[in-house]
């Protein structure tokens, strides 16, 4: 058996140890199209941080009815003349009166109204919460999606360089066979190409972890077999801050959200200025007379919010809601502010990485694998040396490796500058 067969056949078998009986399953499809736009699709309708922060938009949405109807009626019994003997329904011992009430309390005009602008705007804010997490899962997707595309060119550049070694193998065994080359080329062959299957387990543990990443989002099981991602464009994203920030003024929710916090604090302190009105109960009452004509009666009651002795807790209400319209403000400044940083410093970043990428693509890659060649070509005719065509060979393979990773990292900070935004934005 050849020196690479055996390293395989010894691959294959370290691979197969402790797999239980029943445990195998089906080969993923690992080579067919995985497509990003099916994934957010199915990440919007299935993720369940999504989902909960609907059903919290639900709940909040439930608040509105409740704070703008008016207080439950009461119903009321009185008896006057109270026998002490406790008989309650026969003479002589029977109340005289029984006054049954039915009574209504209605707040002022504006406070039940007010009361539900200011949970309608909760629910508002809610809503934009599920907008943020919207955003937040997308992004999260698509930099799991690019770590997945990552690993996946990190094990093909890995197959590509145990295949350049394995040539590399078999050209310093003619080489030795020939009394053109030493054994020492061969062992130092054979030792590069163990040291690549050593390698493998690790890449494919780094693929598994990021496909379980990417099914852990879309609510599935984490070992569910995914495809292969597919090329980013090579496209420049290139979009200027101003056009981003002036976009993300009305796109991010997180700016929506704190706008609608203004909205609501405002509606909170007009509600706690209508405070100092007075609310009103009014109702209606039965008589009932042992010993006179039965008869019905009203009645009208109304608070007094203004008394000297109560006003103070309506005063720290206004103070409060005042309170809380300044920290909205505040709040909303701090996203606008946080806001213009993030585009800037993630900006920077993508074009950064783009211009790695344009760098690798148009000028290391291409003298990189040119020196590889020559030093191939040097090695077989005897003007170079077997470390020369190795070192060659390696630095090729780590330059295809940082052209992915810068590739992949590009993507990612488009994903995080589309999460700050607020919307998609389109590679131009």
């Amino acid at each position: 058996m050849k020196a690479d067969d055996f390293l395989r056949s010894c691959y294959v078998s370290l691979l197969l140890i402790g797999v239980p009986a029943g445990t195998v399953q089906a080969a993923p499809p690992l080579n067919s199209p995985l497509e990003l736009a099916e994934l957010l699709e199915e990440a919007l309708a299935r993720n369940p941080e999504i989902q909960a922060a609907h059903q919290q938009w639900e709940a909040s949405k439930e608040r509105v009815p409740q704070a703008g109807t008016l207080p439950d009626p009461t119903f009321g019994v009185q008896l006057w003349n109270f026998p002490q003997n406790g008989n309650l329904l026969t003479s002589p011992g029977r109340t005289q009166n029984t006054i049954l009430t039915l009574a209504q309390k209605f707040p002022f005009p504006g406070k039940l109204s007010l009361s539900a602008e200011v949970a309608n705007r909760a629910a508002d804010i809610r809503e934009q919460a599920i907008r943020a997490k919207e955003r937040e899962i997308l992004a999260r997707l698509k930099q799991a999606y690019y770590e997945l595309y990552l690993a996946h060119k990190e094990i093909d550049v890995h197959h590509d360089q145990i295949d350049i070694v394995e040539q590399l193998f078999d050209a310093a065994k003619a080489k030795f066979r020939a009394g053109q080359g030493t054994q020492v080329d061969v062992l130092k062959a054979q030792v590069e190409l163990s040291d690549l299957y050593r390698r493998l387990p690790v890449l494919e543990q780094r693929r598994e972890t990021a496909a379980a990443k990417v099914n852990t989002l879309l609510n599935r099981d984490p070992r569910t077999p995914l495809g292969r991602p597919r090329e980013p464009s090579l496209a420049s994203p290139e979009k200027s801050i101003e056009a981003l920030e002036q976009l993300a003024q009305t796109t991010r929710p997180e700016l929506k959200a704190a706008s609608l916090s203004i909205e609501r604090s405002q509606q909170a302190l007009a509600y706690a200025k209508r405070q100092y009105y007075p609310d009103f109960e009014v109702g209606v009452q039965r008589f009932q007379n042992f010993e006179a004509v039965d008869g019905f009666g009203a009645i009208g009651v109304m608070s007094i919010p203004f008394s000297f002795w109560t006003k103070s807790k309506y005063d720290a209400g206004v103070r409060e809601a005042k309170a809380g319209e300044a920290a909205a403000r505040a709040e909303l400044q701090t996203w606008q502010n946080m806001t213009r940083f993030q585009i800037t410093e993630v900006l920077a970043k993508v074009r950064a990485q783009q211009q790695v990428v344009v760098l690798y693509r148009t000028t290391i890659l291409p003298q990189a694998e040119q020196n590889m060649e020559a030093a191939r070509a040097g090695y077989r005719t005897g003007r170079n040396s077997f470390l020369d065509f190795l070192e060659a060979e390696r630095a090729w393979l780590e330059f295809r490796l940082a052209y992915y990773r810068a590739l992949a990292e590009r993507e990612s900070q488009f994903a995080v500058l589309e999460q700050v935004v607020g919307t998609f934005l389109a590679h131009t």
